[in-house]
């Protein structure tokens, strides 16, 4: 099992803090391709290229979501989101076999009737899979925290905007599960489908990014399932920064 380190809160930085990451032990880096990563831009695509280069990364690549919402019924913002998505899952495959990707949410307008922009965001999985298909890529929607509005809180829906289509697959994180109430039903549902897995701690309220065993998940007995259940090829830890993503990776050295 491949260990990498992924850090949304390190999108404004300037790359230095990338060596950190082979030095913490980790096997790779999961890129958040937004700020000053975002891969559609020349120069920031050749400075990520560098620093892989640089210190022998294995890589996977999360799409940016500053601003994006595939389930728009705004169609203008929903055409945009898809082209950003298709850029980064194109340039991403330049680099890797794995994009993550976060789902949709509801507008103040289609709160009143979620059907349209329920249909919206699967045409947006449909849309999306053909180019992760033909790029060589799997493009996983990954299920969300605790926050009000957005899809893939529950994993049925998760699982349905993704089934029967070509080139997506399915991220299941640990720590949003933990916040929504339902990390049981999570692995159960989703874990053994999983292609791709975030890991990491919180208290069962807010997404905090704890390392793994300073929160309160029970991972004596969710790390058993894990180990026998999950068939993908890498485990991110998300955390605030390598340092405190070097204890989750001492933690996750008990079982792998």
């Amino acid at each position: 099992m491949k260990i990498y380190f992924a850090s949304s809160s390190k999108v404004w930085d300037d790359p230095s803090w990338v060596s950190e990451i082979p030095e913490a032990g980790f096997d790779g880096w999961e890129i958040s391709a937004d700020g000053n990563y975002r891969l559609d831009k020349a120069d920031t695509f050749s400075m990520v290229r560098h620093e892989i280069d640089e210190y022998s990364l294995n890589v996977s690549v999360h799409a940016p979501f500053s601003d994006l919402n595939p389930a728009s019924i705004n169609m203008p913002i929903w055409e945009e989101t898809v082209k950003q998505f298709t850029v980064c899952i194109e340039q991403a495959s330049l680099l890797t076999d794995t994009v993550v990707l976060h789902p949709g949410y509801l507008s103040p307008v289609s709160r009143f009737d979620p059907a349209p922009a329920w249909n919206n965001h699967k045409q947006a999985c449909i849309r999306l899979g053909e180019t992760a298909e033909k790029s060589g890529v799997t493009a996983c929607l990954e299920n969300m925290p605790n926050l009000e509005d957005f899809f893939c809180r529950d994993p049925y829906e998760q699982d349905g905007f993704v089934d029967g289509v070509p080139g997506m697959g399915l991220t299941l994180d640990i720590g949003h599960a933990n916040t929504t109430g339902n990390l049981e039903d999570f692995c159960k549902i989703i874990l053994p489908k999983a292609y791709h897995l975030h890991i990491h701690d919180n208290h069962g309220k807010y997404d905090e990014h704890l390392p793994l065993g300073k929160g309160s998940i029970n991972w004596n007995k969710i790390m058993p399932k894990i180990v026998k259940e999950y068939k993908g090829k890498i485990i991110v830890v998300e955390g605030r920064n390598p340092e405190e993503g070097k204890k989750s990776l001492e933690f996750l050295r008990k079982w792998f």
